[in-house]
């Protein structure tokens, strides 16, 4: 079965951290461009960080530069988002993405 599956999201207090994966199947995963996403309350969907198939670039929205970093293990099939200096404003669903294919979501809170 082709999927993304997301886990690692939670409830955080400003300044934390957390560290999101990906779990892909069903595809050749080292084949692929993989990004995340996010989704806001009441906001369009935006750009968080994407990844080569080999690691060797990466890009990350202005949002998040220098407290965000995207990584993967293509013999785990998982790419991973660590989030730092976490602030109220990171709040949202953070999605996956690969080409065509989205995984379901996991909801990262930002709150004292």
């Amino acid at each position: 079965q082709v999927q993304l599956v997301e886990s690692g999201g939670g409830l955080v207090q400003p300044g934390g951290s957390l560290r999101l994966s990906c779990a892909a199947s069903g595809f050749d995963f080292r084949t692929y461009v993989m990004s995340w996403y996010r989704q806001a309350p009441g906001k369009e969907r935006e750009f968080v960080a994407t990844i080569s198939s080999n690691s060797g670039s990466t890009k990350y929205a202005d949002s998040v530069k220098g407290r965000f970093t995207i990584s993967r293990d293509n013999a785990k099939n998982t790419v991973y988002l660590q989030m730092n200096s976490l602030k109220p404003e990171d709040t949202a669903v953070y999605y996956c993405n690969c080409p065509g294919l989205w995984g379901q979501g996991t909801l990262v809170t930002v709150s004292s």
